[in-house]
Parts: structure tokens; sequence; C-alpha cells
């Protein structure tokens, strides 16, 4: 991502001078270095006042507290620091800087209707992600993204409007004029493609990387199924946030997922975790043969 910045630096000045190219790239790349100092310092308060959301008490949120203790243990991680957003619709992310200093937020209308399992696995999910280090990579990406659209759209408006005219040192080489203007159209189409597939695969580990917490993949499934087919609206999110959450606010239980789709499919993550509880059922009853043999062959050394 960082490459892809410095190349839409290099276009950005060479649509302006042929001789600015390289100024724009290395302009871009302290700017890449500058919003990488941003999300590790601020991006997580922005994310919650953009969310408007408030710092959980134990006198108001007492069970998100003690389910919050549980899955910390189980996943090695301290406890992170819990949020709460006053809105009826279930729904949880989680954000901050590395697994020492994470946030996990979560609406009142998750915590009033969910089931304590339920509850345990939507919060192991997102503990899942601050372990991981999700939290500062899916940022990073965001930020990034929305960056590159932005001066994508500043430079081609401008650029389109001066009927395509080039600076006064002359008209430059057509081949790197073309591909200048094909790096500012095609840089945040990929970028997005990128940030998107990437959200898409972590979630799926997150999936999984919460039941070895919980043990319980069920729970997560549920919470899962409530979650996508609740039909209150999210009113704290919007498309800059979206891919934060467990559940995209915007994706429903009966709708596929697309190219651009921040979430992959909730049936088939699902249908993964349902597999997962089949299997763990399976193995929970059947004893190894292995262990089966060792067993007999000591009850008939007994004298």
């Amino acid at each position: 991502m960082a490459l892809l910045l410095t190349a839409v630096g290099w276009a950005v000045g060479y649509l302006a001078d042929p001789s600015f190219g390289v100024a724009g790239a290395v302009l871009f790349a302290v700017i890449g270095v500058v919003l990488w100092i941003y999300v590790q310092t601020s991006g997580h308060k922005a994310v919650l006042q953009i969310s408007r959301a408030r710092r959980a008490t134990h006198e108001e949120d007492q069970i998100l507290y003690n389910v919050g203790h549980e899955v910390a243990i189980a996943a090695g991680v301290p406890l992170p620091t819990l949020y709460v957003i006053e809105d009826s619709s279930p729904n949880a992310f989680a954000t901050g800087l590395d697994p020492r200093d994470g946030i996990i937020c979560v609406t009142t209308g998750l915590l009033e209707k969910l089931d304590r399992d339920e509850l345990q696995g939507v919060v192991a999910h997102e503990m899942a992600h601050i372990r991981n280090n999700d939290i500062r990579l899916m940022t990073t990406l965001a930020l990034t993204v929305g960056l590159i659209v932005l001066v994508r759209d500043l430079i081609l408006r401008g650029w389109l409007r001066m009927g395509g005219r080039r600076g006064r040192r002359g008209e430059g080489n057509a081949v790197l004029l073309a591909l200048a203007v094909a790096l500012l159209v095609l840089a945040p189409i990929f970028a997005v493609l990128l940030h998107l597939a990437v959200s898409r695969q972590r979630e799926f580990l997150a999936d999984a990387t919460a039941v070895q917490f919980t043990r319980y993949p069920d729970g997560l499934a549920r919470a899962l199924e409530k979650i996508a087919s609740d039909p209150d609206e999210l009113e704290a999110a919007n498309k800059a946030t979206e891919h934060m959450y467990i559940v995209s606010p915007f994706q429903k239980l009966h709708e596929r997922s697309n190219l651009f789709s921040t979430h992959p499919p909730i049936r088939e993550r699902i249908r993964r975790l349902r597999a997962m509880g089949i299997e763990r059922r399976h193995e929970s009853r059947t004893v190894p043969p292995v262990v089966q043999e060792d067993r007999s062959a000591s009850i008939d050394d007994t004298p």
C-alpha cells in the first residue's frame, strides 16, 4: 500500500509538470509516514468519536466486563478497554493500537438481544482481531484508501478543468502521461479491492480464532445470525467504519457478498462455524484407536 501511495504521488507530480514526478513521489512517501504516525497515536480516537461511543462502566455493563475478562484470559492478552454505543442495533468492533492497548466497542442492542454464549462469541471475535493485530492493519488500510481516493478526485478534476494542459516545461512523454492518468484512475480501485480482500480474509481468521478461545462455535454462529437479521439500523455506522464491525451494518443475512463487500457472506461464515461445532462434538465422542489398544493392554497386563 505504501508503494501504491508513492506511485500516486509520482502521477500527481507528473501531471502538474513532468519535472515534478520524483518530487511528488517523495512528498506522498512523507505523507504515508505521517499517516502511519497518526494511526499509531490517534486513529482509534477518531473512530470512537465518529461512533459516539462512551466508556463502559462496571455498574452499567457488568456482564460485558465479566465476559471480557473470561475471553482475555483465554486469549492471553490484557483486558481491552471497553466502550458502548447507545444503539438498539446489535453490533461490535475492535480498534486500538496493539494487543496491549486494544479497545472493544459494542452496542447496547448487542448487550440486550444476545444471550451470554452469543455475547462471548462476539467478544472473542473482536479479541481475535486485537491479538492478530488486525486493528492496526485495517485502520491503516482504510485511511490510505481514503487518502488515495480524495487525491484522485481533486487532481483529476483540476487537470480536466484545465483541458489536460501540461506544465510550462513541455508536453513530456506521451507514454508517461498515459501512465500517470492510468495510475490516478486505477490506483483507488486497486487499493479498495486490496483493502476489501484483506478485510474478508481477516474476518474468517477472527471467527476461527474466536472458536479457539471459547471452544463453542455455535455461540458465535447464533450471534452472527441474530446480528445480520436484526431489523434495527445502526445509526452510528458509515462507509468509513463499515469494515470494522463484526457484521456489516449494510449487509443483511440473505444478501450475497460481492467484489466490493467488506465482509464475507454471513451464511458462509455461519456454515463454517456450524461445521466446526459438528467436528468438535464428533472429536469429543470418539476415542482414538491407539488409546483403546493401550487401555486394553493395560487391563490384560493387570495381575
